[in-house]
C-alpha cells in the first residue's frame, strides 16, 4: 500500500512538472487512480466482495462494448451509481474504474483511460453519498442524467485542455461538438435507470446484506 501511495505521489509531481497538457492530465488522473487502488487494497479483505465487484465491473464493461455502436450511450454510469449506493463507496469506485479499464481492452486503451476510470469511479462515489436518494426510480434517473452530462463534460474539458488552444472560443467549440453525445449519454442513463435501476438496486442490496453478515459459531 505504501508503495502505491508513493507511486501516486510521484505521478502527481510529474503531472505538475510536465509542460504537455494532455500528458499532465493523464498523469494526474492516473495518480488518483493509483491512490484509489491503494485505498481499496488497504480496506477490503472479503473475497465475496471482490467477486461481486468483479462481476459488476464485467457486466458494466460488457454493456459498454455492446452499446458501442450507439454514440454516447454508456451503461457503466448507472451501474457504478447503483453499486456505490448499495455496496458502499469502495465498491462503487472500484466498479466504475475497473469497468472503464476492462471495456477499453476491447474499445481501445489510450491516454484517455485514466480520465475515464477517474470519472466513472467518481460516479460510484457519488452513488454512495446519495445512497438513500437513489432508491426511487425517478430519483435514480435524475441523478443518472446529471452524472451522464457531468462525465461527458469532464471528458470534453480534458480533450480541450490537452489538445486544443486554451481559449474560451475553443472550449465552446469542443463542448458544443460533443453536446449531442453528452445528451445521448444522459438520456441513455435515464432509460436504463427507469428500466432496471430499482431491480438492480434491490439485488445488490441483498448481496450487500450478505456481505455484511457476520456468522458467529458458538
Amino acid at each position: 500500500m505504501r508503495r502505491l501511495l508513493l507511486c501516486s505521489l510521484a505521478l502527481l509531481v510529474a503531472a505538475l512538472v510536465v509542460q504537455d497538457g494532455a500528458l499532465a492530465t493523464a498523469l494526474g488522473a492516473l495518480a488518483l487512480v493509483v491512490a484509489g487502488i491503494a485505498w481499496f487494497e488497504g480496506g477490503t479483505d472479503s473475497t465475496r466482495e471482490l467477486a461481486v465487484i468483479a462481476t459488476l465491473a464485467a457486466a458494466a464493461a460488457a454493456g459498454r462494448v455492446l452499446f458501442a455502436a450507439v454514440p454516447g450511450v454508456q451503461p457503466v454510469t448507472v451501474i457504478a451509481i447503483v453499486a456505490g449506493a448499495a455496496l458502499g463507496m469502495r465498491a462503487g469506485v472500484a466498479t466504475g474504474a475497473l469497468a472503464a479499464f476492462v471495456s477499453n481492452l476491447f474499445l481501445g486503451q489510450g491516454i484517455w483511460t485514466p480520465q475515464q476510470m477517474l470519472g466513472w469511479g467518481a460516479c460510484g462515489a457519488i452513488g454512495a453519498l446519495l445512497g438513500g436518494v437513489v432508491r426511487n426510480r425517478f430519483a435514480l434517473a435524475a441523478v443518472g442524467f446529471v452524472l451522464g452530462f457531468a462525465f461527458s463534460a469532464s471528458m470534453d474539458v480534458w480533450l480541450w485542455y490537452g489538445f486544443a488552444p486554451h481559449t474560451w472560443a475553443s472550449l465552446v467549440a469542443v463542448v458544443g461538438r460533443g453536446l449531442w453525445f453528452d445528451l445521448s449519454h444522459a438520456i441513455g442513463n435515464v432509460v436504463l435507470a427507469l428500466a432496471v435501476g430499482p431491480e438492480l438496486r434491490r439485488m445488490l442490496d441483498r448481496y450487500g446484506a450478505r456481505l455484511r453478515t457476520v456468522v458467529v459459531w458458538a
